[in-house]
């Protein structure tokens, strides 16, 4: 019995040895390996539901001095790409940074942009960002997009119910001031493989300079960074470590769509105050295209119009739930090679059934392509035709007695390029003139006159030029004081110098005449009129003197 306990023991002790002298495993083997997570993202969709005209200017690949024009954009499309970068990718969510809706084409405006929201959802976008121009028709109507139901005054136009959005839309800057509570939740958190990631959406500062004051009354907008940097103790606590930003506001590159060698404007400041637990910024705004490395981070834009789908590619790490890498891919949205998605082509053709024969009344025709591009002095054709069709509209005495019409360059959205012969119809005047503000005839005194020029350089690296009707004319000096950049002797009306004792009529539309994008000198204006909406004015012009040629862009100087 002993001699059989002193085998077993002996047994047990090699058995023990032998377990002992196993290799151990390595610790790299022991961690779970990372979570890998798509998120596509696109901003400033703009209601462009079929392909926006001139598509995408990229770099000429045979000589990057040079830009060319590839054909992009449009829901059918767009879907397609997304559908196609989402396969063999479990993790992955589909986002914006704002302005999906507002300045639209005639298909989503004449709906109040409903079947944009309609797209997107049946598209599978997940989570916004509100953008300044989700406020252009206010808090309650940007509610209804969200929350579904007809619209106040127009009722339920569309073929089907509006539902509102499949999506969330995130305002974290954006309170109202009578409770203090933001609009739209601040932030979502999503898990992709247990692994919590938390999206913050956040508009600009500077919306209520950018959106007609009764759009966002009863709003205040915070400080991007503060915002963020505010809520990181918050997401922190909830055991979230990767976190991404979509905020609607951009930069300016100077490399070509899918790159970033420079960049400069406001994301630049905003993402250098972003406390470091940050790790990706996906923004907008700026209607650029770039992938960037600012302060080590992450920041990508995808132009406009729907022309681009970014494709963002993360690791997480499921110990710590902290991004352990990041990459980007601006892909084009090709109408060449992408297939039409069913489902968004049995939307749009619903919708166009309704909208179409509205939008392809005959309004005139052109000589030639009316571009919005300004020239160095800051003056478009397109805004000179804009405004001499709100000169026309207002001129009677009856209808205002307007000597001047005046309009900001972001009200005009989209050139006009004439089909076959040159031919014009409502839906091409419509895209440049989307807002359908009313035209209001005011008087202001020559003094007024030049200090509400003068706010042009409200701020200083965004100067908003205003386009001018034909007979007025003004120089700017770029290197003048705040206040004094229009010398008074170089304003003039049919060639005689404007007077600042005098008394002049001057139409706007309701945007400027509310102080929109900073002109608050023409809340001062004496007797308003209020007259036809802008793209009505647009459309009458259009019917009485075409052909429309390209005028001379000789209204605006700039001295130096």
């Amino acid at each position: 019995m002993i001699k059989l306990r002193s085998r077993l023991a002996l047994l047990a002790t090699a058995a023990a040895l032998t377990v002992a002298f196993v290799p151990a495993p390595r610790a790299a083997e022991l961690l779970p390996p990372p979570v890998d997570l798509r998120i596509l993202a696109i901003n400033d969709f703009h209601g462009n539901l079929q392909p926006p005209p001139g598509g995408i200017a990229i770099d000429d690949p045979a000589d990057r001095t040079k830009k060319i024009h590839v054909s992009a954009g449009g829901a059918e499309h767009m879907a397609t790409l997304v559908k196609a970068l989402r396969k063999d990718h479990p993790n992955a969510i589909f986002v914006a940074a704002g302005d999906l809706i507002g300045a639209s084409p005639f298909l989503s405006a004449m709906f109040h942009d409903e079947p944009t929201i309609e797209s997107l959802s049946l598209m599978g976008l997940a989570l916004s960002s509100v953008g300044n121009h989700e406020f252009d028709e206010g808090k309650t109507e940007l509610l209804r997009m969200q929350n579904g139901g007809c619209h106040p005054v127009d009722g339920c136009q569309g073929p089907h119910p509006f539902k509102g959005a499949a999506f969330n839309y995130l305002a974290a800057s954006t309170v109202e001031t009578a409770t203090g509570k933001t609009v739209f939740p601040p932030y979502a958190i999503r898990k992709f493989g247990g692994v919590p990631v938390a999206f913050i959406g956040l508009t600009l500062k500077n919306t209520p300079n950018m959106v007609s004051p009764p759009g966002v009354a009863g709003l205040s907008f915070k400080d991007e960074a503060e915002t963020v940097n505010a809520l990181i103790p918050e997401l922190k606590a909830k055991g979230v470590e990767a976190i991404v930003v979509l905020i609607h506001e951009g930069g300016f590159p100077t490399g070509d769509y899918n790159e970033c060698p420079g960049i400069s404007g406001p994301i630049v400041e905003i993402v250098n105050k972003l406390d470091r637990a940050v790790d990706v910024v996906i923004s907008g705004h700026t209607h650029r295209a770039y992938t960037c490395r600012i302060d080590g981070r992450l920041v990508t834009s995808g132009d406009k119009y729907g022309t681009i789908v970014t494709a963002i590619d993360l690791k997480l790490d499921p110990t710590t739930g902290d991004i352990i890498s990041a990459a980007a891919n601006n892909t084009i949205v090709r109408t060449e090679t992408l297939a039409k998605d069913p489902a968004q082509t049995e939307l749009i053709a619903a919708y166009d059934k309704l909208a179409g024969p509205i939008a392809a009344r005959p309004a005139g025709s052109v000589t030639a392509a009316l571009s919005r591009m300004s020239n160095a002095a800051g003056e478009s054709v397109l805004g000179d035709v804009v405004a001499d069709a709100q000169l026309a509209a207002t001129l009677d005495k009856d209808k205002g007695g307007a000597e001047i019409a005046l309009t900001n360059p972001g009200g005009v959205r989209s050139d006009i390029l004439g089909g076959e012969g040159g031919a014009v119809t409502f839906g091409q005047v419509f895209a440049a003139q989307p807002f359908r503000n009313q035209l209001v005839t005011m008087t202001l005194t020559g003094a007024q006159l030049k200090a509400a020029l003068e706010q042009q350089w409200a701020e200083p690296a965004r100067p908003r030029i205003l386009q001018v009707s034909k007979g007025f004319h003004f120089a700017w000096d770029a290197a003048g004081a705040p206040g004094g950049r229009i010398p008074p002797d170089r304003m003039s009306l049919n060639g005689a110098p404007i007077d600042p004792n005098r008394t002049y009529r001057v139409t706007l539309n309701a945007y400027l005449a509310a102080g929109g994008d900073g002109f608050t000198v023409f809340k001062d204006g004496a007797a308003p009129q209020t007259g036809v909406y802008d793209v009505d004015a647009l459309f009458s012009y259009f019917k009485t003197h075409s052909p429309v040629a390209p005028p001379p862009t000789d209204r605006v100087t700039r001295l130096n």
